[in-house]
């Protein structure tokens, strides 16, 4: 069974090349430390809505941990919303 998380959340301002530059170093920061890539996506009718997308992930805590990890390690709290936070979900397939 493999595991696919969505991770959504509000950014504080969508247009700056510093917010993409922070989840870029994030998703690079989960590849190193598991091989997994992210895909980043924003919101049609909201831009400040972006999701990453990490999929067919076997189930545990490693790539769970690593991605703690990078959210610490690349600031992620400087771009975020002050009403918004991350929200993951975990799906698997039928």
């Amino acid at each position: 069974m493999k595991i696919s998380y969505f991770v959504y959340y509000r950014v504080a301002q969508p247009s700056q090349a510093a917010t993409r530059a922070t989840i870029e170093r994030l998703q690079a920061h989960v590849k190193n430390a598991t091989g997994i890539s992210g895909r980043l996506l924003v919101r049609t009718e909201d831009p400040s809505t972006w999701m990453e997308i990490y999929e067919n992930i076997a189930p545990d805590t490693a790539f769970e941990a690593a991605l703690a990890a990078a959210v610490t390690d690349c600031g992620f709290t400087s771009i975020v919303a002050a009403d918004s936070g991350r929200h993951i979900e975990r799906f698997k397939a039928l």
